[in-house]
């Protein structure tokens, strides 16, 4: 499968030892684009993290794969990139984003149009 969507969060590098080796482990969170944006955590797995594209900011797509598995009765799903690629360059900074409620989305906005008036009546349907 495939998405696009802008890099807004970078989460800590993770590093190990394991039986076959070192292993490195990228999380990031995107945000698509469209009416209803939706912001998804991927994990990018050794020499599939593309520290270029990854920059907070930047317009990127990504090839994935989603996974599940069960333990102790739980199911746990996991969105693998398998490659991942720069569309442009955001423009935005590159510093970290910080957790929380607040968001720093810099989205336009949209103007009403000059035709609505704050006393036209609600004609919507529900």
């Amino acid at each position: 499968m495939d998405i696009k969507g802008r890099v807004i969060q970078l989460l800590a590098l993770q590093t190990g030892e394991g039986k076959n080796g070192t292993w490195k482990k990228q999380d990031f969170v995107i945000e698509t684009d469209g009416q209803y944006p939706k912001k998804i955590c991927i994990s990018a797995w050794g020499d599939k993290i593309n520290e270029s594209a990854l920059q907070v900011g930047n317009e990127v797509n990504v090839s994935f794969d989603v996974e599940s598995r069960e333990y102790n009765g739980r199911w746990y799903t996991d969105v693998k990139a398998w490659k991942i690629d720069a569309l442009s360059a955001g423009g935005y900074e590159s510093a970290p984003v910080a957790s929380g409620t607040g968001s720093t989305s810099a989205r336009p906005t949209t103007e009403l149009p000059s035709t609505f008036q704050s006393g036209d009546e609600d004609n919507l349907p529900f």
